[in-house]
């Protein structure tokens, strides 16, 4: 079904993982899909495959942003969806942190996101649709996860701000929450084979559905925020773990 025919769609982060799944998504549904990433062959490789416009872009740096949104703007003029997902995953207890990794998933996930929406408000067209990528592990206390969940936490209430911000021009701001999902973040943390195993034998154990999320899932429920089924739905957060959060 192609609800989406007509509509230009830019997915941060788009080359792998939750992004691409939902860039994948989205073309389906009949959008144009523009993607981003830091490293051009895995944007590129992802854009041919897609068949999907691939533009370089670092989400932790507020220049890379600017320069996206000018790109962007020359070549299409207005958006009508803005996925923002590009994220990056450090685990640490409080005791341990050092100002490299705050930095990192601070500047990442937060700061950039935050900047990705400043920048992009004037290229929104009315009506549009934004939607954040933030996590279950926003409103959880799990050890080692103290920078994560603060960067996730602080994602949904800027959501929330600026679907209040943004309302008198019809533009919609939810987020999606995924718990635990089948990507390579894990791998990118640094686990090995028997400690993934390992770690998704824990996080099944703790999941009242007794299975890991899928990218496709959450490439529908975006897809789902930007169409007309959602058209009344604004500062909405959608959690998606097999209700991992309710087991606190």
């Amino acid at each position: 079904m192609e609800n989406l025919k007509g509509r230009i769609a830019l997915v941060t982060g788009g080359n792998s993982g939750i992004g691409y799944a939902t860039a994948k998504e989205l073309k389906a549904q009949g959008a144009e899909v523009i993607i981003t990433g830091r490293r051009k062959d895995a944007v590129d490789q992802a854009a041919a495959e897609l068949e999907v416009t691939g533009f370089i872009a670092d989400q932790g740096k507020v220049t890379a942003i600017e320069e996206l949104a000018a790109q962007v703007g020359t070549k299409y003029g207005n958006i009508d969806i803005l996925f923002i997902n590009a994220g990056v995953l450090e685990m640490t207890m409080i005791e341990n942190a050092t100002e490299q990794a705050f930095d990192n998933v601070i500047g990442v996930n937060f700061r950039g996101a935050y900047f990705t929406l400043s920048r992009f408000i004037p290229l929104l067209k009315d009506g549009a649709s934004v939607v954040f990528l933030s996590s279950n592990t926003a409103i959880m206390n799990g050890a080692n996860s103290s920078i994560y969940s603060a960067s996730k936490a602080a994602l949904n209430s800027v959501m929330k701000t600026a679907a209040v911000e943004l309302a008198p021009r019809k533009i919609r701001v939810n987020s999606v929450s995924p718990g635990p999902t089948q990507t390579e973040i894990l791998n990118k943390v640094g686990f090995n084979e028997e400690q993934l195993k390992s770690v998704n034998e824990w996080m099944i154990d703790r999941i009242p559905l007794k299975k890991i999320g899928k990218a496709e899932d959450v490439g529908k429920m975006v897809a789902f925020f930007c169409g007309e089924a959602a058209s009344f739905i604004t500062g909405a957060e959608i959690i998606m773990d097999g209700g991992m959060s309710l087991k606190q």
